[in-house]
């Protein structure tokens, strides 16, 4: 059974058609790359998906719930996270207290509780810090705990926005380009990061214009061009489809080559 399913997504901005009838599942413990040229209709389809736009029509199931229409908060309570693709940091707090806000969705302590340091509000806050620090280690970030996030370079930015994403223990992850603006060495260290969150339970589904991370840690990829999917599978097939390389390249491989 898939852990997301999506169903003839479509979301139309007066006659623009961003979507058009997009379906794909995603399997828990996979690693799945939507890919496309700008204005695909990528960023509209993590939109409709996380509950920060809400489809013309079609259907959104995760965990068999079907999530469409939902508020964002609703849907990460309901287990899926997402990152975007400008950084949404907190910039003058540390990097620990960056990922402790990611809990709100998953904590219990009330107002009163926090405010009069009642016992078990202390041993929830000393295990969500201890579970922060987890999460920034698991990134690559144990060293950046205690750094003011806007004092962090590109790089360590986008990690710690997975590490924030990651604090509301989701079940799904979606990554909104993750990649851009890393060098070559942040990139190995991403994908590093991709296997490590996939390893410890999470599903992953990642938006990227980098195509070597792409098809080094996806284990399916699915293709949009226009607001239509154009092919789905694994990245070996993809990249050698004609209409894959003609949305990219804007003609067909000749047969010569």
């Amino acid at each position: 059974m898939s852990l997301l399913s999506v169903h003839g997504l479509t979301r139309r901005f007066g006659g623009l058609v961003a979507l058009d009838g997009v379906s794909f599942d995603v399997h828990e413990g996979e690693i799945k790359a939507v890919i496309g040229p700008n204005g695909a209709g990528k960023s509209t389809l993590f939109n409709c998906i996380s509950g920060f736009d809400a489809p013309t029509c079609g259907h959104v199931v995760f965990a068999g719930v079907a999530v469409a229409g939902m508020k964002p908060h609703a849907v990460v309570r309901a287990g899926m996270a997402r990152t975007f693709q400008n950084t949404q940091l907190f910039d003058e707090m540390t990097g620990l207290d960056n990922v402790l806000a990611g809990m709100h969705a998953v904590t219990h302590t009330g107002m009163l509780a926090a405010s009069l340091r009642l016992p078990g509000a202390l041993r929830e806050e000393r295990r969500s810090r201890e579970e922060a620090r987890r999460l920034l280690r698991l990134v690559g970030l144990g060293d950046a705990a205690d750094s003011q996030a806007g004092d962090l370079p590109h790089g360590l930015r986008r990690l710690l926005e997975i590490a924030r994403a990651l604090a509301s223990r989701p079940r799904l992850v979606l990554l909104d380009e993750p990649a851009a603006g890393l060098n070559t060495a942040e990139t190995r260290e991403l994908a590093d990061v991709l296997y490590r969150v996939r390893d410890g339970g999470v599903t992953v589904v990642v938006v990227e214009h980098d195509m070597g991370l792409v098809m080094e840690v996806s284990d399916g990829i699915v293709v949009l061009d226009r607001g239509c999917k154009i092919a789905e599978g694994p990245p070996r097939l993809v990249q050698k489809d004609r209409a894959v390389i003609e949305a990219y390249l804007g003609e067909e491989p000749s047969d010569d080559v």
